[in-house]
């Protein structure tokens, strides 16, 4: 199964996260299908592709809590 989620990355106290699409078996930080987007909460950065977005869900992802937190916000 195939999820949106975010992989997290950066520096410690200076966190930056891609949304990536990626298989449920791998790791967080693990190689992901698809990189959909970023945010960078620090600097309230933030660029999501919704169409990506779109593409995979009609493939069947899901999408998880923080990814949906993140497209309601924009």
């Amino acid at each position: 199964m195939v999820k949106i989620r975010l992989a997290r990355g950066g520096a410690k106290n200076n966190p930056f996260y891609r949304i990536v699409a990626i298989d449920t078996k791998r790791k967080r930080g693990g190689k992901p299908l698809d990189i959909i987007g970023f945010w960078h909460p620090a600097k309230d950065v933030k660029k999501i592709d919704t169409k990506k977005i779109d593409d995979w869900v009609k493939k069947g992802a899901q999408i998880s809590q923080a990814v949906e937190k993140l497209l309601k916000e924009k």
